[in-house]
């Protein structure tokens, strides 16, 4: 069964899935992130350059398939429509899909917009409803987020 985790009160999407991505990167994760595709460069360029002198070692979904297979993580804008086993979905698209039980583990990132905060609220019900008990973790109480 998934464990489903929601980071509340992210100050700021990307930097915020920049430092999750790293941890996870540096565990030995793989990682499927859902981004919506207008988002996804902005990600994409700040995984190569948001610390001075590392990067988080990345595919998108559109690059060629010996790329992505040996990529530890892998952007998309459709988690459903990409072949990659991964051990961790990050939802930064703010959207539900009924995939996440394929992931050990699903991380939805949640930042302090209202909008994005009343979405969240239905997809942790959702969650529920499926048999799920989400985890809560507010960014906003943690020390160095």
């Amino acid at each position: 069964m998934s464990e489903v985790a929601f980071h509340f009160n992210a100050p700021e999407r990307v930097a915020y899935a920049c430092r999750l991505l790293r941890k996870a990167y540096l565990k030995g994760a793989r990682v499927l992130v859902w981004i919506h595709e207008a988002e996804l460069p902005t990600l994409d360029t700040a995984l190569w350059t948001f610390a001075q002198g590392e990067f988080v070692a990345h595919a998108r979904a559109r690059d060629p398939e010996p790329v992505r297979r040996h990529a530890p993580i892998l952007l998309t804008d459709d988690p459903d429509g990409v072949p990659f086993e991964a051990d961790v979905l990050v939802n930064l698209a703010g959207s539900w899909t009924d995939g996440f039980t394929r992931f050990g583990r699903v991380i939805e990132v949640v930042t302090q917009d209202p909008q994005d905060r009343a979405g969240a609220r239905e997809r942790w019900m959702r969650y529920r409803q499926q048999g799920f008990e989400p985890l809560r973790h507010d960014l906003a109480l943690a020390p160095g987020t």
